[in-house]
């Protein structure tokens, strides 16, 4: 069984010394993820609707090879979660904790 080339082991502990605790660690990268993951899918709708057609009709519907290019290219790029461990680890996010702003 071939393993899957998009799943990268991570060690935890590297994970958990960017914030002191790994939850919080993964708290910050699920969110960063969402953010990946909305900017993605609002891309992939705006080329999209350039395809969307005002008929619902069924037999009007045809295959566009375009949209089915678009779609196979947002397929095979890396998930949200795999961009957001990388630029976690790379300090390419920021964070900050709202209470101790709140206090300060």
């Amino acid at each position: 069984m071939a393993s899957n080339p998009s799943l990268t082991t991570r060690d935890a502990d590297t994970i958990a010394a960017k914030t002191g605790n790994l939850y919080e660690s993964v708290s910050v990268v699920s969110k960063r993820a969402r953010q990946i993951s909305t900017r993605m899918k609002e891309e992939l709708s705006n080329k999209l609707s350039e395809f969307a057609s005002a008929v619902d009709n069924l037999e009007e519907v045809f295959e566009n090879r375009e949209q089915i290019e678009i779609s196979k290219y947002y397929e095979r790029l890396p998930k949200p979660t795999t961009l957001a461990t990388d630029e976690f680890l790379d300090d390419k996010v920021q964070w900050r904790y709202t209470d101790q702003d709140a206090t300060n």
